[in-house]
């Protein structure tokens, strides 16, 4: 499942540069993660980089884009494949 940032954000910039989908971007308000991109770094890291840094924990898993570890996973290959 991607995740999601919520408005609790204090926009404190450390998530954007751990994410290595590029998945996470400043929208107009708070940052923000594009679930096309977002593989809770499945094929990167054991754990989503993003949660690890957040300082006030606002990055839950969005229950609007549920996807288990291997769709994670097919999703990270896609990218990967794209990048080339």
């Amino acid at each position: 499942m991607a995740l999601y940032i919520t408005d609790e954000c204090i926009n404190c910039d450390v998530c954007e540069p751990e994410c290595p989908n590029e998945a996470i971007t400043q929208g107009d308000e708070i940052y923000e993660i594009d679930p096309g991109k977002c593989t809770e770094c499945v094929g990167h890291y054991d754990e989503p980089q993003c949660i690890e840094v957040c300082p006030v924990e606002c990055i839950p898993k969005d229950p609007k884009h549920v996807e288990d570890h291997e769709m994670l996973y097919k999703k990270y290959h896609k990218l990967i494949e794209g990048k080339s």
